[in-house]
């Protein structure tokens, strides 16, 4: 993973009201990733005395993530004695998302605290802000002597708790409850698995294809549940619409993904004949979105998940595992799937399907980028053209 330069803080301060206080100077952050509040809150109570919630990102001093001053909005409940002026102004926008406006992140821990009643649970701590941004807001809350984790989505993700009610039973979280956007659940046991070793990445594939086998003559079940739809038909006008709307693109690449757009149909006939349903794609399944132990695993952040061709969920997978257990790993996954349906080719799926799995990560950030506010875009403004690319060099040299 690449070094990111270390983080400053600097925080525009308003009430829960709304009402603008001024700013705070800059201090510096322990981790460098713009999402992660908890270390933000964490350096206001420690540097400036000022216990904060942060609401959103206002301006970064980089062009991309992470590091560098990052300036947020944050809300405090007891105005700090000394502020400096600040400048610049507040606007409204109609993509912020709830937990991002003042007020906001109260009315989720309200939300929270009235399923926690209903199970005779009160909280006994105070609840701890972990991450804010344009894909989540995430608190930690302790109840009961139990740990519970508090989660809010955007639109584009607010089919996550309708899914996890729907796959309850299975390796994925358990609900307390959900609202909209909102998902109230129990800590689970273990640890993210981001290094897990080989026979436990053996067990994630294997837990993943498990399911979507199981779950693959439900697809109209899991469209009517807000899924998006990644099947033939609808991914090649995305591909074709992201495309168009990517400017930053070389000439040569948008030359080659404008034929490699004309062949998808033909493309997708081909992959039909390798005997792969469409089925429930996680959308980023990687081991670091997976939590547990040698024992057991639990798939975790749904939010991205969507209808399609299960192998879309591998590429992605191998990128994040080490170098010495990717053909491992491509084999686990070959054997699975040739055993949940014979005479599948799942091998000859894979190669077809590598630049369509490329060309529908800039799917996403693109719809990423057209339901968040302007000024959180610097988080993915350059994602669809790299992943553009991407699948340009896999379409020159898988032809």
């Amino acid at each position: 993973m690449m070094t990111q330069p270390p983080r400053l803080a600097r925080l525009v301060l308003v009430t829960t009201a709304g009402e603008l206080l001024g700013a705070l100077p800059p201090y510096p952050v322990a981790t460098p990733w713009w999402q992660e509040a908890k270390p933000v809150v964490q350096g206001a109570r420690e540097h400036l005395g000022v216990q904060v919630t942060v609401l959103r990102m206002l301006a970064a001093e980089r062009p991309c993530p992470h590091g560098g001053t990052v300036t947020y909005l944050a809300e405090v409940e007891e105005p700090p004695p000394r502020v400096e002026p600040w400048q610049g102004a507040l606007d409204e926008h109609p993509l912020r998302h709830p937990w991002a406006r003042p007020g906001g992140p109260g009315d989720d821990l309200a939300w929270a605290d009235s399923v926690l009643r209903e199970r005779g649970l009160e909280r006994t701590a105070p609840a701890e802000q972990i991450r804010s941004w344009n894909l989540s807001s995430v608190w930690r809350l302790e109840a009961g002597g139990q740990t519970f984790w508090l989660k809010h989505v955007p639109p584009f993700f607010g089919h996550e708790g309708a899914l996890l009610a729907w796959l309850a039973g299975r390796p994925v979280p358990a609900l307390l409850g959900h609202d909209g956007g909102r998902i109230l659940m129990p800590e689970i046991p273990g640890e993210d698995l981001y290094d897990a070793e080989l026979p436990i990445l053996e067990r994630l594939v294997s837990l993943l294809v498990g399911l979507q086998r199981d779950v693959s003559g439900q697809v109209d079940d899991l469209l009517a549940l807000g899924l998006p739809d990644w099947r033939a038909p609808a991914l090649t006008r995305l591909i074709a619409d992201v495309l168009d709307r990517t400017p930053e693109l070389s000439a040569g690449d948008r030359t080659t993904l404008a034929g490699f757009v004309d062949a998808l149909p033909e493309r997708f006939r081909r992959l039909a004949e390798t005997g792969l349903p469409d089925t429930l794609v996680h959308g980023d399944f990687h081991p670091g979105n997976v939590r547990g132990d040698a024992a057991s695993a639990v798939l975790l952040d749904w939010g991205d998940s969507g209808v399609g061709h299960p192998l879309l969920d591998r590429s992605a997978f191998l990128d994040r595992i080490p170098p010495g257990a990717v053909e491992p790993i491509r084999s686990v996954w070959s054997r699975a799937w040739r055993a949940a349906i014979p005479g599948s080719d799942p091998e000859r799926a894979a190669e077809l399907l590598a630049p369509v799995a490329a060309a529908r990560q800039a799917v996403i950030y693109r719809k990423f980028l057209d339901g968040i506010e302007p000024s959180e875009h610097p988080y993915h403004a350059m994602d669809p053209a790299e992943w553009l690319a991407r699948a340009a060099e896999l379409v020159r040299s898988r032809p």
